[in-house]
């Protein structure tokens, strides 16, 4: 997989057409397939993404829901990992007052914190619940009463950034596809931990790679698909 320029964290320039000396550079729709019969239910992936993104308490961008179907004594349980969907039409996008939630130059959908104003619509919006808030409050009094370590993203410096927000806190926060990682050539912290390798990372765009493929499974769908969102995030039955 290839290097993302680090520039997908910023808010994209104004849409232009390229000079005939500039290369164009193909940008990867990246997307996301977890395979509901591989996953074993062990919350790994909600513990990478934790430690790889400094959550605080109360805030995760990866979980796993369960379901049950069918009645004793012949019950099956599903496991359902939850990232951010990543959607082509994201409502969260069109519901922020300030233009805090975008869609990256790769698709994915990214919080400036420098415009978040808390208001909480787009948690609202997110028919998936993938959207926390950052009430702050709870680091001292989980962190530090647990004897514990305080959590690295508490009183962090990160550099020059907007008057009223030096941190994340009052903010909403979600997951990024590990944005971060993908900048480097990795991929999302959740596939690489996977231990029963559900998860596959890749650009749907190229027909030739893994991801792409297995969203064209016939076993492929999306969550809520009704709700017109285009996830980016498929799951295989």
């Amino acid at each position: 997989m290839g290097a993302v320029p680090l520039t997908l964290m910023r808010r994209p320039p104004a849409e232009r057409d390229a000079t005939p000396d500039e290369e164009v550079v193909h940008q990867p729709r990246w997307g996301m397939v977890i395979d509901l019969q591989k996953c074993v239910g062990c919350d790994s992936c909600t513990v990478a993404c934790k430690v790889e993104n400094r959550t605080p308490p109360g805030v995760n961008y990866n979980v796993v829901l369960e379901g049950e179907t069918g009645e004793y004594p012949n019950v099956r349980r599903t496991n359902v990992p939850r990232p951010c969907m990543q959607c082509d039409n994201p409502p969260c996008v069109s519901v922020c007052p300030v233009g805090a939630t975008y869609k990256a130059a790769d698709g994915t959908v990214v919080i400036d914190a420098d415009r978040c104003i808390g208001c909480r619509y787009c948690i609202t919006a997110c028919p998936y619940g993938a959207r926390s808030f950052d009430f702050g409050e709870s680091y001292d009094q989980e962190m530090q009463g647990a004897n514990q370590v305080t959590s690295p993203e508490w009183g962090v410096d990160r550099g020059e950034r907007g008057e009223r927000f030096k941190s994340p806190i009052g903010t909403v926060r979600k997951c990024t596809f590990c944005t971060h990682r993908l900048a480097r050539g990795e991929e999302p912290a959740c596939c690489e931990t996977c231990i029963g390798d559900a998860r596959y990372f890749g650009d749907l765009d190229d027909p030739e790679s893994v991801v792409a493929k297995l969203a064209a499974d016939p076993r492929a769908f999306r969550l809520k698909e009704e709700s017109g969102t285009e996830p980016r995030v498929y799951y295989l039955r």
